[in-house]
């Protein structure tokens, strides 16, 4: 075993500094499911910076040094506050903010997010399932982005008001009568975000036998 390590040990440090690099640093993360529609596709891989916000000491939620704030808008992965698992979602509510949705609209210290239409459509949201949609600019309260909503779905289209508390973060996903966010999980603390989502390396149709989406390869989100 002695030897082995001795003749390997440029391969075993090259792979602790990588380890290192994607905890610490950097990472990608490959996106399962449709939560985040028309933004982030399943089959996309985005990249992460995870000295956004913090410097953690690598595999731990332990906050070292704060690197930056989270903003209204950034697209964000964080492990899930009821289970872990990690996710990838749109922050809307920061602390101090006060936030509620009205009929799918959202509301964000008294200011009404406006909505332009831009496309309907038909989703899979399932095996031989599909059900109309309606894609549509989300502004005001947040930065510009496409948000989607569909029809025939029992979604949590209205909460609130409530006022996030400090070092708490709301989030929603951007396909929002199809996404299991902080409407049912709660909201997520500080410790537990990851990163902020900085645009796609690569993506593939994972519902046509994983045809690569070359339109969507190194680009940012729109």
């Amino acid at each position: 075993m002695s030897r082995w390590l001795r003749n390997n040990r440029g391969f075993l440090v090259f792979l602790l500094v990588f380890g290192l690099f994607r905890t610490a640093v950097a990472d990608w993360n490959p996106i399962p499911s449709g939560s985040m529609r028309p933004t982030v596709l399943e089959g996309d891989v985005v990249l992460v910076n995870r000295l956004a916000y913090d410097l953690k000491l690598p595999l731990t939620h332990v906050i070292l040094h704060r690197t930056g704030e989270p903003l209204r808008g950034d697209i964000v992965t964080f492990s899930s506050p009821k289970d872990g698992t990690r996710l990838i979602k749109r922050l809307i509510g920061l602390p101090g903010d006060t936030v509620e949705m009205r009929d799918e609209r959202l509301i964000i210290n008294g200011q009404a997010a406006r909505y332009q239409p831009l496309e309907r459509l038909t989703e899979a949201v399932a095996d031989n399932v599909a059900l109309p949609a309606l894609r549509l600019r989300e502004s005001g309260a947040l930065p510009p982005h496409r948000v989607q909503w569909l029809s025939g779905v029992n979604a949590r289209s209205d909460f609130g008001p409530i006022v996030i508390p400090a070092g708490q973060y709301l989030m929603l996903g951007d396909n929002r009568d199809d996404s299991a966010d902080s409407r049912y999980f709660g909201l997520v603390p500080r410790e537990l975000l990851i990163g902020r989502a900085v645009g796609v390396i690569a993506s593939a149709d994972i519902t046509a036998n994983w045809m690569p989406r070359w339109s969507r390869f190194a680009s940012g989100f729109h």
